[in-house]
């Protein structure tokens, strides 16, 4: 079994998919990739971003017209539920102003900002780092994760997910990285290799099998 094989076995599990989204190209569950891309831009552990974006996700917060309508505490509650306390006051604040952006902009529907992209991934950076708490390296994990249904942003292996490769041995050129997987498996080797550049354990568990 090849190292990528191996760990796509080992860590290839999407953010989406942790956080509990089922990513197809619809409104709600592409929305729920934003708000976990807020989440997991306020450098806090991925595990605490997606089981935040679950919470919010359970309480009724998993549409931009959810979120809006949700009290700044009801946010605050949901992210303390998942302990994600350290800047959960300016990221409920963060949510309910880029849901407001999301209506007004988009009409609710991010399908609209992928269709005024028209596949150039520079502007569609320009949209998402847009929403409140969205800087480059958002915009990444966003495009790392959408291009499972959005494929014409393929292949979108960011410098977090080149430096996992690096430590693995593997090329660090995104082409020659995603010629050796399927274009659907692209997400999960993003995210796979995003792991490996963060937990050495992964790292070992890929390298001794």
């Amino acid at each position: 079994m090849s190292t990528i094989d191996t760990l796509l076995d080992e860590a290839g599990r999407t953010f989406a998919d942790e956080a509990g989204i089922t990513l197809e190209d619809e409104p709600a569950p592409l929305y729920r990739l934003l708000v976990l891309t807020v989440l997991l831009s306020s450098r806090v552990q991925s595990q605490l971003g997606t089981a935040a974006c679950r919470e919010l996700i359970d309480a009724g917060m998993g549409t931009p017209q959810g979120m809006r309508d949700a009290s700044w505490q009801d946010r605050v509650d949901a992210l303390g539920r998942a302990n994600f306390r350290r800047t959960d006051e300016q990221t409920a604040t963060a949510l309910g102003e880029g849901a407001q952006l999301v209506l007004d902009e988009w009409g609710g529907d991010l399908r609209r900002m992928r269709k005024a992209a028209d596949g150039d991934a520079e502007t569609l950076e320009g949209f998402l780092t847009a929403v409140p708490r969205v800087g480059p390296v958002g915009a990444d994990i966003f495009l790392r994760e959408v291009q499972a249904v959005w494929p014409e942003y393929r292949p979108h292996l960011d410098p977090k997910a080149l430096a996992g490769a690096e430590k693995l041995g593997l090329p660090t050129d995104a082409g020659k990285l995603a010629d050796q997987v399927a274009g659907d498996d692209l997400a999960r080797l993003a995210a796979a290799l995003v792991r490996a550049d963060r937990d050495d354990d992964v790292r070992e568990d890929v390298q001794d099998s």
